[in-house]
């Protein structure tokens, strides 16, 4: 964790192995699959079958579309009311003085999305298992399977509401201002190849893939002093950012290393590519 700022927003396992006994941790299992489908957009599948075949011990499973996601709104994902948002937390447990361990044994932008709504509804006390289930399970430790234990509710309540995400406005706005760092999250087949409308990115965005800023052999961050390096060479440690992917989701990895190496101004664009691609009075920019 050395170089990071903010290095208490990430925990490792041998501290969760150690912590997970304590009344105030609350593990959340947070993955989500998107399957891609032949001739149309990808299919949400809840990783409740991956949480019953194996979960860390004591873990809660958190249904992203389903518990934290406003599911009244066109596109999928995205940020909930105060008040829903609330609710789901008391549902599972936690409380205003609960620190609270977000994974998934996906990708792990499912874990840093549920860490990031928890930061805008005014929660601190949460953290990325680094590694996630695949370093947690490869290094056996506490597991179980079936379908989890209840807690008994928490008591939580919002304590602000940040204004951590932005619509669509606010990227037109930013379009063409030097100032302002619009940054796509998303690996370059997702978003050339079209998969969530029309190909192409936001004009004068850059692209630093959430995925380039994992290990691949361990699952977990890059050391401070690389992710630094990859996101100063775009331009994002030195300006406001907006982060956008195909849904608000990857970004929020981005979102995390930002926040942790010390900026202070970063957004997600929430529909992210999901709105932007399909609306054709927005410009896309092709063969970057």
């Amino acid at each position: 964790m050395a170089g990071f700022v903010h290095p208490e927003f990430l925990v490792e396992t041998d501290w969760l192995e150690q912590n997970l006994s304590r009344a105030d941790v609350v593990v959340l299992d947070c993955t989500v699959h998107l399957r891609i489908q032949p001739n149309g957009p990808y299919k949400i599948e809840p990783g409740r079958e991956d949480y019953e075949k194996g979960h860390v011990k004591g873990a809660q499973f958190c249904d992203v579309q389903r518990d934290v996601s406003d599911t009244t709104q066109k596109f999928a994902f995205m940020r909930p009311t105060a008040d829903g948002f609330a609710a789901a937390m008391r549902r599972l447990g936690v409380s205003n003085n609960t620190r609270v361990v977000t994974y998934s044994t996906a990708n792990p932008w499912w874990a840093t999305r549920v860490w990031w709504l928890l930061r805008e509804f005014g929660h601190d006390n949460a953290a990325v298992l680094n590694g996630g289930w695949q370093k947690w399970s490869k290094e056996d430790r506490p597991s179980e399977t079936g379908p989890g234990v209840v807690r008994a509710d928490g008591t939580f309540t919002v304590t602000a509401e940040r204004g951590l995400m932005v619509g669509k406005d606010a990227v037109k706005a930013a379009m063409g201002d030097a100032s302002v760092c619009t940054l796509n999250a998303l690996m370059p087949a997702q978003y050339s190849g079209g998969t969530y409308g029309r190909p192409g990115q936001i004009p004068g965005s850059v692209a630093v893939p959430a995925a380039h800023l994992l290990d691949p052999a361990t699952n977990t961050f890059l050391p401070a002093d690389e992710l630094r390096k990859r996101l100063g060479a775009v331009g994002a440690l030195d300006r406001p950012v907006i982060a956008y992917c195909g849904g608000g989701i990857a970004a929020s990895a981005d979102a995390l290393a930002l926040v942790m190496l010390g900026h202070r101004d970063v957004k997600i664009y929430d529909a992210s590519l999901s709105e932007w691609s399909k609306d054709e009075s927005l410009p896309m920019e092709t063969g970057v």
